[in-house]
Parts: structure tokens; sequence; C-alpha cells
């Protein structure tokens, strides 16, 4: 079967190489799918440059979620076991992980709804236990990790405000939905914050990017708001003081979404029930920017690196080059 592999850590476009290679066999417990879609997710850049928090041993196949078919033809969503990741023909996954694709979404939705709205649920309801009525700031906003969030705030009954980079990308957050979006890269964000809320501030702030857009965080979240913090994909982890939560009695809360499949697993199928619910009566919808073929992943994955991306991109093995939509 073709597989991308890593066989040494560096920049994504250069790090992976599309080889001819013996399909993985599945160890106990585990089962032999065929890739039908894998989603992009910013931790496969991180795992190619050697900076992610899992690090499979070299060579390995990035690709951490994935729509994939089982040999008596069910249509799955799985986190394949790696290093046997889904940028391939074939990959492998625990039997016991496996969840039913949502028959509302096709292959590449389905595999965007994985670890980004499993996130975004269990940071927003599980975390900062979101309610109606509420407002909610999102980072982002146009992204993989942020359109998930704006949907699922929107789901829940939230006022949702987004924050960009860049004109095309506030037009994204707009068609997500958002009531209010702020272009980080035109307004000062703190500002239009604090004019959007009449002062207030967001009740729930959901920051996957750390950086400035943390600092800005804390400048306008509401007194008892609480600041969900899923990633840093700006680069920089800040270092908040934290006498400055007791000024607005504001909390700031880590969301690790992996930690579910082990600490408390039948959350995550709870999890599940809950967005295969929402797809069905049209809440949520991943946004799929691009649907590429195996041959251009690597050059797909570089670009959600470089953060010039909305929404998420899919691989898709059964296109052809030069065939992506």
């Amino acid at each position: 079967m073709q597989a991308w592999q890593v066989h040494q850590n560096g920049e994504p476009a250069e790090a992976m190489r599309l080889l001819e290679v013996d399909r993985p066999t599945p160890g106990d417990g585990q089962v032999l799918l065929k890739v039908r879609a894998a989603n992009i997710n910013f931790p496969d850049a991180l795992m190619c440059r050697g900076q992610y928090q899992v690090r499979p041993p070299l060579p390995f196949t990035p690709g951490v979620e994935i729509c994939g078919e089982t040999e008596d033809g069910r249509r799955v969503i799985a986190n394949p076991a790696l290093p046997h990741g889904g940028f391939a023909e074939y990959a492998v996954a625990d039997a016991a992980a496996l969840l039913p694709a949502p028959d509302a979404l096709d292959d590449a939705e389905a595999a965007a709804l994985h670890i980004g709205y499993q996130t975004g649920w269990f940071g927003l309801h599980r975390r900062a236990r979101l309610e109606a009525g509420e407002t909610l700031l999102v980072h982002a906003a146009a992204g993989g990790v942020g359109s998930a969030a704006v949907q699922l705030g929107k789901a829940a009954g939230a006022r949702v405000i987004g924050v960009v980079g860049g004109a095309d990308k506030a037009q994204v957050a707009r068609d997500l939905g958002c009531d209010v979006v702020i272009d980080r890269r035109a307004e000062d964000v703190i500002g239009a914050v604090k004019e959007a809320t009449g002062g207030r501030g967001a009740d729930v702030i959901y920051d996957p990017v750390g950086g400035e857009a943390y600092t800005q965080s804390t400048k306008v979240v509401a007194f008892e708001g609480r600041i969900v913090v899923v990633g840093f994909a700006s680069g920089s982890i800040p270092s908040p003081a934290l006498n400055h939560a007791l000024v607005k009695n504001y909390g700031v809360l880590g969301l690790h979404w992996g930690l579910y499949n082990t600490k408390n697993p039948k959350l995550v199928l709870h999890c599940h029930e809950q967005l295969t619910e929402l797809a069905a009566r049209g809440a949520i919808k991943p946004l799929v920017s691009e649907r590429v073929p195996l041959g251009e992943a690597a050059a797909a994955v570089q670009r959600v690196a470089d953060g010039v991306t909305t929404g998420r991109i899919a691989v898709v093995p059964t296109l052809e080059n030069g065939a992506a939509a």
C-alpha cells in the first residue's frame, strides 16, 4: 500500500515521504481499516517536527483521525494506533475505541468530527459549563478547532464572538454563524470585545492559540468568566500572572481531550452520541475547506502548520491527483 512516512523530524513538506510499504498488521484488540478519509490536525505537523507530547518511533505515518471502513463494511471514526497513522491507504486502530460514523456526514466530514468537536464539546460543556444566553469568545474562529467551537456554542444557545486573522477568515467566521467577528489584523481585539459586550466581557473564552491571544483573553473575560486553554497554535505558551485571576474571579481551565480516552472513556462515547444527534439535525457540520488526494497530503499538512487554512483539510485516498475539490 501507499503511505506517508516520517523518517527524520522536520517541517512536514520535507519530512514526509510517500512510500510503498506493507499493510500494517493489527495487534491484539486491533482492527485493520481501509482509510476513506483522514483529517489533518495541527498535532500532525507537531509530530513531524518532533514537538508533540506524543512522539511515535521513527519511521511513522502521521494522521491522527480518520473515517475508515472495517473488513465487514462498517463505516467508522477512529484514532489510528501510531506509528501506523491515517495518511495511508490502510491503518490500524483499537477495536474498542471505534465509533460509528454519523449517517448525516460524508467521509471527510465524519473524519473531521472527532478530535476537534470532542475537544470543543468537553471544553465548553464539561469544563466551562457554558449556558444558553452567555457570551462565548472563540480565538482562531475560522480554523479547524475554532470552527467546531463556534458551531457548538451556537448550538448551545450562546452569543458567539469570533476572532480571526484576515478578511477571508472573517467571512468564513460569519458564515459559520458568529454573531460578532473581529479581525485581529485590522481591529483592536480588546476594544472590540468590550464594545460588543457593553464593557462586560465574555463569559467563556475558547483559546487554541495561546501567546498574545491568551493575554487578550485576560483583559476581556467577564466577572466569573472561564478561559478554556486547548492549545498553543501560536507557538507561545503563556505564563499567566495568577494574581490577575483574583481581580475578576475568573477561572483558567485546561483541556486535553485525549485524557478522557483513558480516564473516563464512557464520556467519550456519550459525547459522540451528542455530536451525532447535533449533526443529524443540522446544528453542526464540520467545515471541510479542501479534499485532497493522498499524493498531496504533505503539502496540505504544511499549509495547516503555516496557519493559512480555514476549517479542515481532508486527505481522501480514493481521489486522484489533480481531482481535489
